[in-house]
C-alpha cells in the first residue's frame, strides 16, 4: 500500500504532538493525565482539552449544543501548531449506517466538519464515495436529533437514567433482546456479546430493512465475496449491485475495470440484467430483459438446468437465456451470476451455477466473504411473536426502527403501546417511530463524533475517529452498554485493547498508523467456517421452484432508491432532492407502471392510485416508466416517515406494510390491486424529456464490434462547408481565440465509466453550498444543482423514417422511448466554453473568461437579467429566485440547514449567493487556487492530481478526469490527445462554443445500438 497523503492527520497524532502539548500546558496549566492504555507511561493531554484548542468550529458547536446562537468567532489565545485558520485538516474515518459502507476522509475547518471524501487507501471502496455517505455530514447538524437522555420523551439526567436502567435490568423477567441492523464492527459485537452474557444470555437480533437473509441461508451463513473485476460475463437476476445491493461503491469500482476501453484495450465484459423495474444496474447493462418478479425464480432455474443440469423443469422460455448459458460456459472461471432475491432456494441455485462454472476462487473469493448483510429474518420474526406474546422482558433498539421499516411494524407498535415489554430502551439518534414508544431514550453519538471499527469484508479493517466534540448531550451506545454492565472501561480503551492482536509488536506505532490511514489489514472476526450452517440443497430448491406457477394478477415489487435507501436518511434534504438516476424524480415515491399498463388502465402520470396488498393499502401517484416489466409495478421503500424530522415527515407513502412474510423470510413482491382515486399529484422531476430526438451531437454511443472494426467511426463529428471542403467547426471562427500561457483547465468524462449514481451531484452540492429548493420549486423547474446527470432512453422512432418516407409529420414520436430502452447517462455541467455565448450577452460583465480557461461568475456584479441563461445552449446556469438559506418559506424543505447550527456545514471557501444572481459550476475554482498556492509555496507548478474537482473526487468509477491541459503529462491532456479523432466529442460541436470538456463515446458490448439503428 502506498504511503498515505501527507495532508490528512490522525487526531491522536495531533493530540499527542509536542506542539500541542506545549500549547496545552500554556493554555490550561499542568495536565498530568495518564493514558488509560495499560502499557503506556506517557503523560498526554486530555482529548477534551485538545478539542478545546481546535478553535471556532468546536467552540461554536459547544455553544450550539447549549442553544446559544453563534454570532462571532472565538479567537485563540495560543494557536496549536497544526491548526491554521483558513486551512483545512483531513481525518480518516468510516461511514456505515447498517446498509452502506464507505471509508472516508473528513475535511474540517477550524474544527467543524464540512466535507466528506473517499479514502483512496481503502482496499474496499478505493476512494469512491456514495451519495448517502457524502450527504450524511448534514445529519450531524440536524436539530431533530435527540439532544439529551430522556425518560418517556422528557429530558432527564443521564445518571438517573443509568441508575434506573441498571436496576430494571437486574430484575428483568423474561429474556433481554438487542435489536439492530447489520453490525460490521467487531468491537461492538464483542461489547454486545459481553452484555448478553452479563444478563442471562441476552439475544442479539440483527435484521435488515431490505433483507438478504435468503442469500445468507443459501451460502451457509455468509455473503460470498464477489469480485466483478474478475468476470468477463456478468448475469444479474434483480440484483442492483451498482445502486443498492450489498456494497455498491465497491462493486462499481470493480465492475468498471472491465468496461473501460481505449486504443490499448479493446476488450470489455458483457453484462446481462434480468429484472422487473428499470434499476441503476439494469440501465447500465449491455442486454436487459424485463420479467415479472414471479418469473425470476423460473428464469434462474432455467439457467441452472442449462449449466448444472437437473430433473426439475422450468416454465420460463427466453431465447436470450440460451445465449447467456453459452457465453457463461465459454467464460468458465471468468464469469459471475448474482441474484437480488431473498428466496434461499433461488440463491442456492445461483450458488450452484457459480460453482459449476468454476467461479469460486476467481470472481468469488471464499476467503474474503462480505459482512455487509447479516440480518436473519427468521430470528426477527420469532422475536416479533415473542414481544407480542409478552415473553420478552427487555428490548434495546440499536439504530433499529422496526415499527416503521418492518412489514410487521404495526404488530410491534401495538405490543409497545400495550406495554407487553417491561423495559424498552432506544439508542436511536432521533425520536423516530420506534423510539417514541420506548421508555428510555439514550441517544448515540453521530458517527462523526464516535470511535469505532469496521470489517466490511474479511481481512479489511477500518477505523472511525471523532472529528468534533459531541454537539449534544449524547453518549456512544457501546459506552452505555459498558456502563450498564458495571464496567469502568471507556469504549475507546476497549476498542484499543481489542486491536492488540491485529497490530502486533509495537502497538502504539501500529495504532497511530491505523488511525491516520483509516484502514488496516487483518481480521477481528471469527473464521468463516465458524459461521457456516447447513447450506440449502440446490436439488431440493430446484424441485420446489419447478412446482411454482407465475400468478395472473398485477405483481408489486418493492425496491430501494439510491438516495433514500431504507429511509434512515429521510430527513436529509440533500438526498430528498437528489434525482433518482432512472426516473429523475425527487421528493417522494410513486407507482411505476409500464406504458402498456397505463394505456390499459387509463392511467396518466400523476394520477393518484390506491395500491392494496394483503389487506393493507397506500396511495401514491403513477409514474409511467419505460422498461417496466409487463404485468408488474414497483414502489420504493424508505418514504412515508412520520417521525423523522420536518424535512422527511409525510414525504411519500410507507410501502413497508405491503411486504409479506413467505417461508420464514421477508418477501418484497406480492400480488396487488390498483384503484384510481380521482386525485392528481404532480411528480417533481428534474428531467421530463426522455430521448435525444435523434440529435447525435448531444450524446453518442456505439458497439464494441464497431469500435474494434474502426475506432474512428464510432463517433460522428459535425462538419461545415468551407471553400476547402468539409471542416470541423473549430477551423472557422469569428472569435479571437484565447492564448493560455500558464494553465488551461479542462475535463474529460468517459460515458463508458459513468453509471449515473449521483455521487458527483451531491459532492458538488456540498462543496459549493448549492441550495435545496424543495418539491414545488423542482416542479417549477427551479432546481439549483450545478451539475446534473442527464438520462437518455433509446427510441424506436428515428429521423430517417420521416425523411425517407417524405412525411410532413413532426418529430413528436421521437420523444417516445422504447418499451425496453437502452440508457445513457451524461453528466452535464458548465462547459467553460472558450467561445462562451453567455459572456457576450451579459450587460454588466458578471460572466467573463479567465486567463486559465474558466468561465467565471462575479456574483456581486450580477443583476439577474438572465440573458446568459437564455443564451446558454447547455442549460447549466441556475437563477436563485429566493434566498433559500434564510427565507422562512423554505424552512421545511431545508430543515436543519435553516438553523444557526445547520449553517455550520457551509464551506467558508465558497460564497453563499444572495438572492437574484446566476449560479453555475466554477470547476471548483477554490480548489484550483488552493492547489496553485500550495505549489507556489514550494516554488513549483501544481502536479497532476493535486487539483481535483469535487465531482471527480467523489466518483467511484473515476469517470471524470480533471487537470491542466497545459501539462502534457496530465491525465486529462493525455486523454484529449489519445482520443482525439477516436472517441472524443464535444456536445453540440456545430455551434463552435469550443467547450473545455470532452466526452468519450459510450461503447456497449451488445450486437446492436438502438441510437444508431
Amino acid at each position: 500500500m502506498q504511503e498515505s497523503p501527507k495532508y490528512w492527520k490522525g487526531i491522536e497524532e495531533l493530540e499527542n504532538s509536542p506542539e500541542f502539548l506545549h500549547n496545552a500546558f500554556s493554555e490550561f496549566g499542568s495536565l498530568p493525565v495518564k493514558d488509560s492504555h495499560p502499557s503506556s507511561d506517557e503523560t498526554v493531554a486530555p482529548r477534551r482539552d485538545f478539542l478545546k484548542l481546535m478553535g471556532f468550529g468546536l467552540a461554536a458547536a459547544t455553544l450550539a449544543s447549549c442553544e446559544a446562537p453563534v454570532r462571532k468567532a472565538i479567537p485563540y489565545l495560543n494557536k496549536p501548531e497544526e491548526v491554521d485558520p483558513g486551512i483545512a485538516n483531513f481525518y480518516a474515518s468510516t461511514y456505515f449506517t447498517g446498509e452502506d459502507y464507505n471509508s472516508v476522509l473528513v475535511k474540517t475547518r477550524e474544527g467543524r466538519p464540512i466535507k466528506v471524501e473517499g479514502n483512496p487507501e481503502s482496499p474496499v471502496t478505493r476512494g469512491g464515495l456514495s451519495a448517502r455517505g457524502q450527504a450524511s455530514l448534514l445529519n450531524l447538524y440536524d436539530n431533530s436529533r435527540l439532544q439529551s437522555f430522556a425518560i418517556n420523551g422528557k429530558p432527564a439526567d443521564r445518571d438517573q437514567v443509568d441508575k434506573e436502567i441498571r436496576t430494571k435490568l437486574a430484575g428483568v423477567t423474561g429474556r433481554v433482546a438487542i435489536v439492530s441492523p447489520t453490525i460490521i464492527s467487531p468491537s461492538t459485537k464483542r461489547v454486545i456479546a459481553e452484555f448478553a452474557a452479563r444478563f442471562g444470555g441476552a439475544e442479539h437480533v440483527m435484521y435488515d430493512a431490505h433483507s438478504q437473509s435468503g442469500l445468507l441461508r443459501a451460502n451457509g451463513g455468509v455473503v460470498p465475496g464477489y469480485d466483478f473485476s474478475k468476470a468477463n460475463v456478468i448475469v444479474s437476476f434483480g440484483a442492483d449491485f451498482l445502486g443498492t445491493w450489498l456494497s455498491p461503491v465497491e462493486f462499481a469500482h470493480q465492475y468498471i475495470q472491465n468496461r473501460k476501453v481505449s486504443s490499448e484495450n479493446r476488450n470489455m465484459s458483457r453484462h446481462y440484467q434480468f429484472e422487473s423495474a428499470m434499476s441503476l444496474t439494469g440501465s447500465n447493462a449491455d442486454v436487459r430483459v424485463p420479467l415479472k418478479p414471479s418469473e425470476q425464480p423460473a428464469a434462474v432455474l432455467a439457467l441452472y438446468n442449462r449449466i448444472v443440469g437437473g430433473g426439475a423443469t422450468s416454465t420460463y422460455k427466453n431465447a436470450t437465456l440460451d445465449k447467456v448459458a453459452g457465453e457463461l460456459q465459454a467464460a468458465r472461471g471468468r464469469s459471475l451470476v448474482v441474484s437480488g432475491s431473498n428466496d434461499a432456494g433461488v440463491q442456492a441455485l445461483v450458488a450452484a451455477i457459480n460453482a459449476a462454472l468454476g467461479n469460486v476462487g476467481t470472481s468469488i473469493n471464499p476467503a474474503a466473504p462480505s459482512y455487509m448483510r447479516q440480518g436473519d429474518d427468521a430470528r426477527m420474526l420469532r422475536l416479533v411473536n415473542d414481544i407480542t406474546n409478552g415473553t420478552v422482558g427487555a428490548v434495546i433498539f440499536y439504530h433499529a426502527n422496526p415499527v416503521y421499516d418492518h412489514p410487521l411494524g404495526a404488530q410491534i407498535q401495538k405490543a409497545l403501546q400495550d406495554k407487553k415489554v417491561g423495559l424498552t430502551i432506544s439508542f436511536n439518534e432521533r425520536m423516530d417511530e420506534t423510539t417514541s414508544l420506548t421508555q428510555y431514550q439514550c441517544p448515540d453519538h453521530h458517527w462523526l463524533e464516535s470511535w469505532n471499527d469496521f470489517e466490511p469484508k474479511r481481512g479489511a479493517l477500518s477505523l472511525a475517529q471523532p472529528v468534533i466534540t459531541p454537539l449534544f448531550k449524547t453518549r456512544q451506545a457501546q459506552e452505555s452498554l459498558l456502563t450498564w454492565m458495571g464496567s469502568q472501561v471507556k469504549y475507546y480503551d476497549y476498542l484499543r485493547n481489542n486491536w492488540r492482536g491485529v497490530l502486533g509488536g509495537n502497538f502504539q506505532a501500529g495504532w497511530d498508523k491505523a488511525v491516520h490511514d483509516g484502514v488496516a489489514a487483518g481480521t477481528l472476526s471469527p473464521a468463516p467456517q465458524a459461521q457456516l450452517g447447513a447450506a440449502v440443497d440446490a436439488g431440493q430448491a430446484a424441485a420446489a421452484i419447478a412446482g411454482q406457477r407465475a400468478g395472473n394478477g398485477i405483481e408489486l415489487e418493492l425496491y430501494e432508491k439510491v438516495a433514500i435507501g431504507s429511509g434512515y436518511h429521510a430527513n436529509n434534504p440533500w438526498l430528498q432532492e437528489l434525482p433518482d438516476p432512472v426516473s429523475k424524480a425527487t421528493w417522494g415515491n410513486y407507482l411505476m407502471v409500464s406504458r402498456a399498463m397505463a394505456v390499459e388502465k387509463g392511467l396518466e402520470q400523476g394520477d393518484v392510485v390506491k395500491v392494496t396488498a394483503n389487506g393493507k393499502s397506500i396511495e401514491v401517484p403513477v409514474l409511467v416508466q419505460p422498461g417496466q416489466a409487463k404485468g408488474a409495478v414497483s414502489v420504493a421503500i424508505g418514504y412515508g416517515r412520520e417521525k423523522s424530522g420536518k424535512v422527511g415527515d409525510k414525504v411519500g407513502a410507507n410501502a413497508y406494510p405491503l411486504g409479506v412474510v413467505r417461508d420464514g423470510a421477508l418477501a418484497f413482491n406480492t400480488v396487488v390491486t390498483i384503484e384510481k382515486t380521482g386525485a392528481n399529484q404532480p411528480i417533481a422531476q428534474t428531467q421530463t424529456h426522455h430521448t435525444i430526438m435523434d440529435r447525435k451531437p448531444v450524446v453518442q454511443e456505439s458497439t464494441l464490434a464497431q469500435y474494434r472494426k474502426d475506432p474512428k467511426e464510432v463517433t460522428e463529428y459535425d462538419k461545415i462547408s468551407t471553400p476547402e471542403g468539409r471542416e470541423k467547426p473549430n477551423k472557422v471562427s469569428l472569435w479571437q481565440d484565447y492564448e493560455y500561457k500558464n494553465h488551461h483547465w479542462g475535463m474529460a468524462i468517459d460515458l463508458n465509466s459513468c453509471i449515473g449514481c449521483g455521487s458527483c451531484v451531491v459532492g458538488c452540492q456540498v462543496e459549493n453550498n448549492v441550495a435545496v429548493v424543495g418539491k414545488q420549486e423542482v416542479i417549477n423547474r427551479r432546481e439549483m444543482h450545478w451539475l446534473r446527470i442527464d438520462r437518455y432512453y433509446s427510441s424506436n422512432h428515428h429521423k430517417d423514417e420521416f425523411e425517407t418516407e417524405g412525411k410532413l409529420a413532426t418529430y413528436a414520436n421521437m420523444e417516445d422511448p422504447s418499451d425496453n430502452p437502452q440508457v445513457i447517462f451524461q453528466p452535464m455541467l458548465c462547459q467553460h466554453c472558450n467561445h462562451a455565448p453567455c459572456e457576450t450577452v451579459c450587460p454588466v460583465l458578471a460572466t467573463t473568461h479567465s486567463t486559465e480557461g474558466l468561465n467565471q461568475m462575479t456574483y456581486n456584479r450580477c443583476v439577474g437579467t438572465r440573458y446568459c441563461a437564455n443564451n446558454c445552449p447547455y442549460k447549466v446556469r441556475r437563477f436563485n429566485w429566493f434566498s433559500y438559506y434564510a427565507n422562512e418559506k423554505f424552512e421545511t424543505v431545508n430543515g436543519h440547514m435553516f438553523t444557526d447550527l445547520g449553517r455550520m456545514v457551509l464551506n467558508p471557501d465558497v460564497t453563499v449567493r444572495a438572492r437574484g444572481v446566476m449560479e453555475k459550476c466554477s470547476f471548483c475554482v477554490q480548489r484550483i487556487q488552493l492547489g496553485k498556492l500550495e505549489a507556489k509555496k514550494e516554488k513549483r507548478r501544481p502536479q497532476d492530481g493535486e487539483v481535483v474537482t469535487a465531482c471527480a473526487q467523489s466518483c467511484p468509477t473515476q469517470a471524470i478526469v480533471f487537470g491542466d491541459l497545459r501539462d502534457p503529462n496530465s491525465r486529462v491532456a493525455q486523454i484529449w490527445r489519445r482520443e482525439d479523432g477516436e472517441r472524443a466529442f464535444k456536445v453540440i460541436e456545430a455551434i463552435n462554443t469550443q467547450p473545455n470538456i470532452v466526452y468519450l463515446t459510450k461503447i456497449r458490448n451488445s450486437e446492436t445500438s438502438e441510437f444508431f439503428a
